[in-house]
């Protein structure tokens, strides 16, 4: 985003229909891609080297999107830079390889495994004898059973905002040792491995009091490679520092200092030599790039100027500018033109130093890239309107090219344009598998029928239209243009309906070219839901044998009871979402040639979540989920069916789209109570089939990730699933390469 989230753990991520009605027994078998392995689309990109090629010392200057409000990563504000504090301070019991999938940190366990399953299932723990706090305490059950007390949801006064997996245990003990936990749980529970990662001293978990407060600014106990010197809100920076009492493999570095700099100031910040280490949208990428190009020509070229126009050298004086003057007065101009355009000159003649040296400067920098792991989804809100109805849904995704989209973004990037086929996993995970089949591909005669056996029926009758500014149909509450904003009373930066005043050409809309990264913010819960789906299969993929679709349905605007078909499709309008920008425009002509419109409405950032994705103030919108390695606890609640709350509102937890069904939760909860890796595994595919069926949201691509970094800094970069390893982060020492074997210690 420059909407940037946080993990899904860090606060609370060919089968064909054979009738409608009916589903093919493939389609939730998931027997087609059952026990096959996939990879990561892209590889991680850090430069890795051994650690002897690590220079010891130094200090990594790392930005990051804010100083986080709190260090707790179980509140409901806690953000990215609070997992990443997270990750460099604190135990965690298993850390994620480059496939994301989990695997026993040796730092702090030497071993865990389930060692009984009846009459309840225990996990037994064994830490490592080394494990110790930085107050020189031993990391032990006490720890492990004063955060499963806070976290258990049976206090209030615990403020924590999520429970999940720790309110499974009905006890925790210690083992035949101090070094062995016993943890006893009340129901199965598969994703066992989730818990205690990262793990809190029992300082902070121990009473309610220091939960809520004493761990929000500053963390006074820790047992990592590193350690919290200092929170400065002032400078907006936090500073890590080795941890004396670390164990395993010393810091190289000294210090890490998380700074925050906004993503569109990252370029000018790496020039400037106050950060070696951002991640960066791809305008940044592109001065970046053209750095480095114009370092392998220079001396043969000039250097390229803004706009891709030579520049001149910045070893040149303003004589020419002083001459210029001296023409125009010479030729009649009066002295105060003539100095207006000597001082034009001298301004451009600055602004090209400045240039010059900021590529200058960004020659050091390299782009490192791979995937993030998380995707963009297009959101469609089933709540009410006309995508209430199952089928309009369908026909939406029906129109919509998948991999064109996911080229759009990725291709310029040179990034593998797949698109994603789980909305629980991602390729290289576990529980991957591509069961977009459940809901077909790319079929505009498939969406034209499907939207006319919903009763949308080209060129009928319309009531006169509503001003421009008054809401679309299916949008429910605000007006689609005029109060886009939210209640924080700032106005959008316009809207304009697609299909309406457009060529329909295919073409991006106006204003909808760019790059940039798109959201990826956790909302609060928001109120509305009115759709019941149909339980009992998946009615409605394909339309009724015999529906014709119309032959002249994309010349003419669909209507149905007096309404045309016109959705509203709400986008953040901040410097960082060029590129959802340039998708949206894509899908707009996508859905025309089916005879939907849309009016894209471009919202404040603040906004966006708050006061139109949480309380569904949208038809259709773009944001991103995180993968989990865990997806049957912590993508349970996006996709959870919305159930009525003791207020009377309706609490749709964290599914925006408020499209949910009743075989969906089985099905989770039925991968949650199975210790059979498989069965649970099988299980999550035939969940995400069924969730491709309800066509709530579609997966469109893997986010990209961008990482600039100074050319000597080591072991970071783009780490795509992988946790990174704090302590092997560097800078290259003078002399050394890159080692044949960069795993070796």
């Amino acid at each position: 985003m420059s909407h940037n989230g946080v993990a899904l753990r860090a606060v609370t991520r060919s089968v064909v229909f054979l009738t409608a009605g009916a589903l093919a027994v493939t389609a939730l078998s998931g027997c087609s891609s059952e026990d096959k392995s996939s990879k990561p689309l892209a590889e991680q990109d850090i430069a890795p080297v051994a650690r002897d090629q690590v220079a010891d010392g130094g200090t990594l200057h790392w930005a990051v999107d804010t100083v986080p409000e709190t260090l707790n990563t179980f509140q409901a504000d806690a953000d990215a830079t609070t997992t990443t504090v997270a990750q460099a301070v604190l135990p965690s019991m298993y850390r994620l390889d480059a496939n994301g999938r989990p695997q026993v940190d040796p730092a702090y366990l030497e071993s865990a495994k389930v060692v009984e399953t009846g009459p309840k299932q225990v996990v037994l723990y064994k830490l490592n004898q080394q494990a110790v706090w930085s107050d020189g305490r031993e990391i032990g059950a006490a720890d492990f059973a004063a955060q499963w007390r806070a976290l258990s949801g049976k206090d209030s006064a615990y403020w924590t905002a999520r429970n999940a997996g720790y309110e499974r245990i009905e006890k925790i003990e210690r083992g035949a040792n101090d070094l062995e936990v016993r943890v006893t749980f009340a129901q199965p529970y598969a994703d066992w491995r989730s818990l205690f990662s990262p793990l809190y001293p029992k300082d902070v978990m121990g009473t309610p009091d220091s939960f809520n407060d004493s761990a929000r600014k500053k963390l006074k106990v820790t047992a990592g490679p590193f350690q919290v010197k200092k929170v400065d809100r002032k400078d907006d920076e936090i500073t890590l520092v080795r941890n004396p009492r670390w164990w395993g493999h010393p810091a190289k570095l000294n210090e890490i200092v998380l700074r925050a700099v906004p993503r569109d100031k990252r370029a000018t910040a790496l020039a400037a030599g106050t950060i070696e280490l951002a991640e960066v949208d791809p305008e940044a990428l592109g001065r970046i790039s053209l750095a480095a190009r114009a370092g392998a020509t220079s001396g043969a070229s000039p250097v390229a100027g803004p706009g891709g126009r030579p520049a001149h050298r910045s070893g040149s004086n303003l004589e020419a500018a002083d001459a210029l003057r001296s023409w125009a007065l010479a030729h009649g101009d009066d002295e105060e033109a003539a100095d207006d355009e000597l001082s034009a000159r001298q301004k451009k003649r600055r602004a090209l130093v400045a240039y010059e040296r900021e590529q200058a400067a960004l020659k050091g920098f390299e782009i490192r890239r791979s995937l993030e792991p998380a995707y963009t989804q297009l959101a469609l809100n089933g709540a009410s309107g006309p995508l209430a109805d199952e089928r309009v849904r369908r026909a939406v995704a029906r129109a919509l090219d998948r991999k064109a989209l996911a080229g759009v973004v990725l291709s310029p990037l040179g990034l593998p344009a797949v698109p994603v086929g789980s909305h629980l996993a991602l390729s290289g995970q576990d529980a991957y598998a591509d069961n977009s089949g459940a809901l077909g591909g790319q079929d505009a005669k498939e969406a034209r029928a499907l939207l006319a056996d919903a009763g949308w029926v080209p060129g009928g009758p319309v009531e006169k239209e509503k001003k421009k500014g008054e809401k679309a149909a299916g949008t429910e509450g605000k007006k689609a243009a005029r109060d886009s904003a939210g209640e924080d009373g700032e106005g959008d930066d316009g809207s304009y309906t697609v299909g309406e005043d457009d060529k329909g050409d295919g073409q991006d809309p106006k204003d909808h070219r760019g790059s940039g990264d798109g959201p990826r913010h956790l909302a609060q819960d928001g109120k509305q839901y009115a759709n019941k789906l149909k339980q009992g299969g998946a009615p409605g993929a394909y339309a009724p044998k015999g529906t014709a679709a119309p032959a002249d349905a994309a010349k003419k605007a669909l209507a149905k009871d007096g309404k045309a078909l016109a959705l509203r499709f709400v986008l953040p309008s901040g410097p960082g979402s060029q590129t959802l920008r340039a998708v949206a425009g894509r899908i707009s002509s996508m859905l025309e040639k089916v005879g939907i419109r849309t009016e894209i409405s471009k919202v404040s950032d603040e906004s966006y979540f708050k006061d139109h994705i949480a309380s569904g103030q949208y038809d259709l919108a773009l944001y991103s989920w995180p993968a989990s390695a865990f997806p049957a606890t912590d993508a349970r609640p996006i996709f959870a069916k919305p159930v009525p709350a003791a207020d009377g509102s309706l609490n749709v937890e964290q599914n925006y789209t408020r499209v949910g069904t009743d075989q969906v939760d089985q099905l989770f909860d039925q991968a949650l109570g199975t210790l059979d890796a498989g069965k649970s595994r099988s299980l999550i595919r035939k969940a995400d089939a069924r969730i491709w069926a309800a066509a709530g949201s579609i997966p469109l691509y893997q986010r990209p990730q961008l990482t600039a970094v100074k050319k000597d800094v080591v072991n970071a970069g783009s780490f795509g699933f992988q946790t990174p390893v704090y302590e092997d982060m560097g800078f290259l020492k003078k002399g050394a390469k890159p080692s044949a074997d960069p795993t070796g210690h």
